[in-house]
């Protein structure tokens, strides 16, 4: 199967099939001195950098509005060599992303903090997926989804409406699967409450909240592949 989708296009996604296969992945096992070397690196440049747990796709297809893939659990600094050798690796990541709705139907992104691999960058809340997103095996991509909102901005989206479906955009650089999550309060009132978060945290993931009114409301450091995903959103109602 190894990665048969579409490319550069939003999908429709009814069904995740995506299995952790508690085998190593090829890329760790054939890289483990690089990954060691590049660690060293990467560390001395960052410190705040943590080797946790992620995982990485082996193989990913859409097939009849579903996703079907393999992953395996990696060291977070296999995943920083891989972001250097991603071409004819393998390997590819990816993520989930709650697209945070306003009552206002603005959008509610964030901006990583300083501290962080993607300093500056502005995304939805989000982050890899790992080990305890899983269930009997298969990820949950809402879990994930929820945790890394609460983790990053202290909103809690448990009982936010969703989007009848997911959907996908693969890209060379990774597929993000994103879901609507609609909150009642206007943005304004939602960004207030994240910069209180933000606040309150002695060493918080984000510099704080972004809010885009429109498709043409693209702030500063914005991550490429949320551009299709904001023009989606102002062009599709629900």
């Amino acid at each position: 199967m190894s990665f048969d989708l579409p490319r550069n296009v939003i999908l429709p996604v009814d069904a995740i099939v995506v299995r952790l296969d508690p085998g190593p992945h090829p890329f760790a096992v054939d890289n483990a001195e690089a990954i060691a070397k590049n660690w060293q690196s990467e560390i001395a440049a960052n410190p705040a950098l943590f080797d946790g747990t992620v995982v990485l796709l082996s193989e990913l297809a859409y097939r009849d509005r579903s996703l079907i893939g393999r992953c395996h659990a990696i060291n977070y600094s296999t995943f920083m060599l891989w972001r250097k050798r991603r071409e004819n690796s393998g390997a590819e990541h990816a993520y989930g992303h709650a697209m945070l709705v306003a009552g206002d139907n603005a959008l509610v992104a964030i901006r990583m903090g300083r501290h962080t691999v993607g300093a500056g960058s502005v995304y939805f809340a989000a982050g890899s997926f790992e080990p305890t997103d899983f269930r009997d095996g298969l990820v949950d991509v809402d879990f994930n989804m929820i945790r890394e909102v609460r983790e990053e901005t202290g909103l809690d989206l448990s009982d936010a409406r969703r989007g009848v479906r997911w959907h996908a955009l693969s890209t060379t650089s990774g597929t993000v699967i994103f879901r609507r999550y609609h909150v009642d309060e206007p943005a304004d009132e939602i960004a207030s409450r994240i910069r209180a978060f933000v606040a309150s945290e002695a060493d918080p993931e984000i510099e704080g909240p972004v809010i885009i009114r429109h498709a043409g409301d693209l702030p500063d450091g914005l991550s490429p592949h949320m551009k299709p995903l904001i023009e989606w959103h102002f062009a599709n109602e629900g």
